[in-house]
């Protein structure tokens, strides 16, 4: 039992220090997708064994040579899909700086917590539009507009999730399940489809994908209105009762 309270310290000391609650808000980001449990697991091993010289804002830093890289192999699989095999390696090392930047800031104890939170996410749009700029040279001219719609509703969902920040303090980074990581899971096997089977379903999908996405965001938006919109009654109701 001893020994079993003593994992537990552990456990909790170990969450508290990389996991634990910031003063910063967007610091102590949300995630409940599905593969979270394996990546905390990851973690424990993966970032005491990350080398002093690498630091936080090196991994950051990484994330616009990834970008490039899509864009690049992307180009090349106009030519031959086998390219998207190095996309997504390129999606691969993405995940490993974007994941481990910030974790690796706090458990070291950086202190980087406002800029690494501004130059993480603005490089993470950036890699979004890699990937659909990548997607965009495989695709006709015809198709354009389709890809167009996918980005502006991915970025609506980005700007939803900072609305959200910015009004409530909370940074919730997934939809139910489904997070950056089960994003780039996504990714992967849908680039060994394209390889398989050609880029003509792409096209195809494109005007789906984007309504699906509207669907996610409208209600999203609606349930965070609603929660907002009692959050101001309360407030509205306790500055009434001290008057």
């Amino acid at each position: 039992m001893q020994a079993e309270a003593m994992a537990a310290t552990n456990e909790a000391d170990w969450s508290a220090r990389v996991y634990g609650p910031q003063k910063f808000a967007g610091a102590g980001k949300s995630n409940s997708g599905l593969l979270v449990p394996l990546e905390r697991k990851l973690a424990r091993h993966v970032l005491p064994r990350i080398p002093s010289w690498i630091e936080t804002y090196h991994l950051t830093l990484l994330t616009p040579l990834w970008s490039i890289g899509i864009v690049g192999f992307a180009y090349l699989a106009k030519s031959n899909l086998r390219w998207l095999w190095m996309v997504n390696v390129m999606i691969v090392l993405h995940y490993f700086t974007d994941h481990f930047d910030g974790k690796l800031g706090k458990y070291r104890d950086t202190g980087l917590c406002k800029w690494g939170f501004y130059m993480d996410h603005l490089f993470d749009y950036g890699f979004l539009c890699s990937i659909l700029l990548g997607y965009t040279l495989l695709i006709p001219e015809r198709a354009f507009f389709n890809m167009l719609l996918v980005l502006c509703v991915f970025s609506a969902l980005m700007f939803h999730t900072y609305l959200l920040l910015a009004t409530t303090e909370q940074f919730k980074v997934s939809f139910g399940w489904f997070g950056p990581t089960e994003m780039r899971v996504a990714l992967i096997v849908m680039n060994a489809l394209i390889i398989k089977f050609g880029t003509r379903p792409v096209k195809g999908v494109l005007p789906y994908l984007a309504l699906g996405a509207l669907v996610v965001l409208a209600i999203l938006a609606f349930r965070a209105q609603r929660r907002l919109w009692r959050l101001d009654m309360e407030v509205k109701r306790q500055r009434a009762e001290v008057q």
